[in-house]
């Protein structure tokens, strides 16, 4: 039983970075494979795939290295919303995380996006990691 799942998704993810694996596997969920597929829209991750393996399936994400240097497309996940203490912004005040070069990841009522995509549809929801 773990209490929030997706601090332990990110937690598997940021780990995989530090000891430079290029695949990591995850339990899946919908609000999990939601956050990857925005991840893979921004272009933080390779690649992912969906497998439906036992009754809950999980995740595998290809992490994003740079070619030369390897330094990985994601230096810093952070979990913002936590279940002790839930974050949510509105259109208004909105998080830019590093000045626009990061992304927030939020969840609305339109589904799990990113902060610009958020105000361009013009909803609020719960933050729920800051990627950069």
């Amino acid at each position: 039983m773990n209490t929030d799942p997706i601090a332990d998704y990110l937690t598997r993810v940021r780990n995989a970075i530090k000891a430079n694996h290029r695949v990591v596997e995850i339990p899946a969920s919908n609000l999990k494979k939601e956050i990857t597929k925005v991840l893979f829209d921004k272009g933080y991750i390779a690649n992912y795939k969906f497998e439906e393996n036992g009754p809950q399936g999980s995740i595998k994400i290809a992490l994003k290295y740079h070619p030369i240097s390897k330094i990985p497309a994601i230096r810093t996940l952070t979990r913002v919303s936590k279940p002790g203490l839930r974050k949510y912004a509105s259109v208004e005040n909105m998080p830019r995380v590093l000045n626009g070069l990061g992304i927030a990841v939020l969840s609305t009522s339109k589904g799990v996006m990113t902060d610009k995509e958020a105000r361009v549809q013009n909803v609020g929801g719960e933050v729920l990691c800051y990627v950069y």
